[in-house]
Formats: structure tokens, sequence, C-alpha cells
């Protein structure tokens, strides 16, 4: 049985959870989940490196088991850059690996270009770098629903009718073909999805998957990805909101980086295909400290 920490990091605007798996003797790997206003998994499967190395997942503030304040000015990218240096910090870690998770790749690379010191390793799962062209890829999927759905989500989202049930099955067909594709959903999953801070995800993406209209609008970080020069890993589903094309893409724009691509995944890997997932991270990390 791997050994469980459990706590909570004061940062900027209150407190948030951790929970450290293994004690593994590898330099730790610091997980960041998805979102914005998601949350870290229990079942998330990188938890079995804890042989290898200590594995760290937090939910970002307002995130989760994390506190929950109200404060728009708290959900900015600065904020939770500034908050990821804190929890490294308060744990300890001057040498770490780090993994983002859709969202949690742009946190990542916005804290990689502040040049940090003693992060050995970055691994961009399911990335969007370029809120745009993730908007973009999302509407050329949006072509291959039945078109009745499409013609939901196109007058929901202009009428802002979105909390509507029909949006809603809608959006399931995305979902299920984009997101995660193992059905049903795994229990985890439906109730972690209910906990998300939709607040969050509004004032900082926008309404849904398709339209971006938040403070994240104009996040691009394409130009300056050659500044990470870090051993690096891009990953994705093939059937993933962040298209292999796109996902390789940005490999592209880093000098040295390494690709993959899941092919029964969509957007969820660590569920969809679990085993596999932690296999290629394992390898990936094991192979920067030989």
């Amino acid at each position: 049985m791997k050994i469980v920490i459990e706590g909570y990091i004061p940062v900027t605007g209150g407190n948030v959870y951790y929970r450290k798996t293994g004690e593994g003797t590898g330099i730790p790997l610091l997980v960041l989940h998805g979102g914005p206003g998601g949350m870290s998994r229990e079942s998330d499967p990188l938890r079995t490196l804890g042989d290898d190395r200590p594995v760290i997942h937090y939910d970002q503030l307002g995130c989760g088991n994390s506190d929950r304040p109200e404060d728009l000015s708290l959900w900015t990218v600065e904020r939770y850059v500034e908050e990821l240096a804190q929890v490294r910090e308060a744990l300890g870690l001057e040498e770490v690996h780090i993994l983002g998770h859709s969202w949690g790749t742009m946190l990542a690379a916005a804290y990689l270009l502040e040049q940090p010191t003693g992060v050995k390793s970055v691994m961009f799962s399911s990335p969007c770098l370029n809120s745009r062209m993730w908007e973009r890829d999302q509407k050329e999927y949006l072509k291959d629903l039945p078109q009745e759905s499409q013609d939901i989500i196109e007058r929901s989202e202009r009428d802002k009718t979105t909390d509507s049930d029909e949006y809603h099955q809608a959006m399931i067909q995305f979902y299920e073909r984009h997101v995660c594709r193992l059905l049903p959903w795994p229990q985890e999953l439906l109730d972690n999805m209910k906990k998300s801070n939709k607040a969050i995800y509004g004032f900082m993406w926008g309404a849904s998957e398709f339209t971006v209209t938040g403070t994240l609008q104009d996040f691009d970080v394409t130009e300056r990805l050659n500044e990470i020069t870090i051993p690096s890993l891009f990953t994705c589903g093939y059937f993933d909101e962040a298209t292999p094309r796109t996902t390789e893409y940005y490999a592209s724009l880093v000098p040295g980086s390494e690709f993959h691509v899941f092919e029964n995944s969509s957007h969820m890997p660590g569920v969809e295909e679990p085993q596999a997932y932690a296999d290629r991270v394992r390898e990936f990390l094991n192979s920067q400290e030989l």
C-alpha cells in the first residue's frame, strides 16, 4: 500500500487541498488538473507512479476540495501561477517534474515562461496553448454532430440558454465523442463534473468549449514555446479536443520535445487508457533520470 499524505496549503486567496502519493526515490511529479474550475481525480492512474517517485495532486483554489472564495479578481493566470509556486515552496519541491492536463497545460506553460528553477521536465497532456486554435478545432468537430444538435448548440449559445436540457443533451453527444469515449462514464468522472466550479469556467473560458469569451480568450503562448528548453512530452488522444494535428504543432515549437497519441482515447486518456497513459508518463520520467 502506497503511503498517502493529505493536507491544505495556504495560498493567495485561501487554502488549497493536496494529496501526495508514494515515497519513491525519484524526483517528485506535480500534476496540474484541467478546467478551469476542475479538480484532481482520486483514481488518477498517475498515482501508480508513487512506487517510483512522490506524485502530488492539488485542487486549485476555487476547485474540488479547496476553498471556494467568490472574489473574481482571484481567477487570473497570474494568480494561479503564483499559487503553483506557493504549492512548490510549501511542499519543498526544489526539484520537480510537472504534468498539466488541458487547462493545466496553460498554467504549466505560463509558469515555465517565468523561468522557475528546479523543473526537470514538463508534460503537456491534451494541451491548449492557443485559445483561438482550440476554439477553431472544436467548431470543426461540431460539424460532425447531427444537424439538429448543431442547431441547438448554436441557438443556445446565441440566446444564452446554455443551461437548458436540450443544450445539455446536445453537448453530451459531443462529450461522448471528444471528452471521454468510455461508456458509460465512470461515476467518479460524473461526480467530479458536478463538483466543477462553473463560475470559474464561465469567467475564464466561457459558456462552452466552442466559444471562448472569458479572460482566457486571447491566451496564446505559441510564439514563446521555443523558450522552453527542458525535456518536454506532448500527448493527446486520437479523438481529443486537443487534436493530434494541433498538439503535434505545439510540440514542433519546443526544441527536442516528444509527441505521443493514445489511439483509443479522446480528452481523458487517463480514464480511457489508464495503463497506457501511466506507462507512457513513467517511461518519459524515468528516461530523464538515467
